[in-house]
């Protein structure tokens, strides 16, 4: 424990609560867009219709129709997985400290995308392994130093191949194969996180790595960015043997995750079509990314570069060269905007040039604002050191 940080996000967090604060640093999906009336008739009829059963501890494993639920949105998708073969986690986030806890001892080697999602830096940092990382490229990880760590005896890898968290960038189909054929000659696992997949606004959906690994990936998925963050339910999809010792520690961290959240979400899929559901937020994602990219490309100064990703919440930005994101982050607050300094999803450090926006929780009009603001301290940041060459456009 001793070697642990708290969460560079939470605590970036305490500083948006003020209402003058247009924050981009949190990556939260968009509450206009949580069917709360929704919710509350699927909770008022789980509780008329089964609240005993809803409210008695039950198996660790989950509720078998949620569980078949996702098998069968797994299979829409082309991943076949039985209902067997899931496990309910109280967020995706669970399921990666499941993982690291049944998989990793001190000193074992675990590959990370550079850069990389802060809370498995966290959940796998509390099993002591040795981070390597590889280079994320626009089209997924450089494939070449993937080969060069898998000959250290690599024994973990954790990705995000859709949409990225912190980058917004996808990997290839091509990357996605060549990748494979490389993990397939060790025996390594590949932890699969794909929070992000369901929200493409552009775009043709790829396959998952587990159509190439088959077993040797493991997916995680979770309710937090398609129903609602606040439910906590998540799930993981591993074969029998890894599902067993899965199934223990997660009996020896809370027993089962919430049965009646489980239920509600069960009848929420029954009763409402959840295409239509994303359609909705897909076209806002959507016109809130462009809102952003167009506002980067306003308002910010010469050097300035962003990823343009298909779906997701977040964009990253890359500041010239030598310019550090957290003194920027020291200005930005003073003009009441925030974002994520890029430093913290380093484990090799770097990054001090990046920061990350989370572009899905404002509308187009705050958006518009908060991006004059972080290009205003930008601009003041660049003259204390370097000439500022302004686009043309204001």
């Amino acid at each position: 424990m001793a070697g642990l940080q708290k969460s560079f996000i939470r605590e970036i967090l305490k500083v948006t609560e003020s209402p003058d604060v247009i924050s981009f640093a949190g990556g939260l999906p968009n509450p206009r867009f949580f069917p709360v009336e929704e919710i509350k008739e699927a909770c008022s009829r789980v509780l008329k219709e089964h609240g005993r059963e809803a409210l008695q501890y039950r198996t660790t494993e989950g509720f078998l129709p949620l569980r078949e639920q996702i098998a069968d949105r797994y299979a829409l998708h082309g991943v076949h997985v039985s209902p067997d073969q899931i496990l309910i986690t109280t967020g995706s986030q669970q399921g990666i400290d499941l993982v690291g806890k049944i998989f990793l001892n001190e000193g074992d080697r675990v590959v990370l995308e550079r850069p990389s999602y802060l809370g498995a830096i966290q959940a796998l940092g509390l099993y002591q392994p040795k981070f390597r990382v590889v280079t994320l490229e626009d089209e997924g990880c450089d494939v070449e130093e993937l080969r060069s760590q898998a000959l250290t005896g690599l024994k973990l890898m954790y990705s995000v191949p859709n949409f990225q968290n912190p980058s917004g960038i996808s990997y290839s189909v091509s990357r996605r194969e060549e990748a494979a054929e490389v993990l397939a000659q060790t025996n390594a696992v590949f932890l699969e996180d794909d929070p992000y997949g369901e929200l493409r606004f552009r775009g043709v959906r790829a396959a998952s790595m587990r159509k190439f690994l088959k077993d040797q990936a493991i997916l995680l998925g979770s309710f937090s960015k398609v129903v609602s963050p606040g439910l906590r339910l998540g799930w993981i999809a591993a074969g029998a043997a890894v599902m067993e010792k899965l199934i223990i520690a997660k009996q020896a961290s809370d027993l089962h995750s919430s049965s009646l959240e489980q239920r509600v979400v069960h009848r929420y899929l029954l009763d409402n079509d959840l295409d239509t559901h994303l359609s909705r937020i897909r076209i806002a994602y959507g016109r809130q990314r462009d809102a952003m990219v167009h506002m980067l490309d306003t308002y910010c100064p010469t050097g300035v570069t962003c990823t343009r990703p298909e779906g997701g919440m977040f964009l990253w930005v890359t500041l010239p060269p030598g310019i550090s994101s957290m003194n920027l982050f020291n200005l930005a607050v003073k003009e009441n905007v925030a974002f994520v300094p890029g430093h913290p999803f380093y484990v090799d450090g770097g990054g001090d040039s990046t920061l990350r926006l989370n572009f899905s929780n404002t509308d187009e009009a705050r958006i518009e604002e908060g991006i004059k603001r972080l290009g205003r301290a930008m601009c003041r940041l660049l003259e204390q050191g370097t000439p500022v060459t302004r686009p043309s456009a204001k």
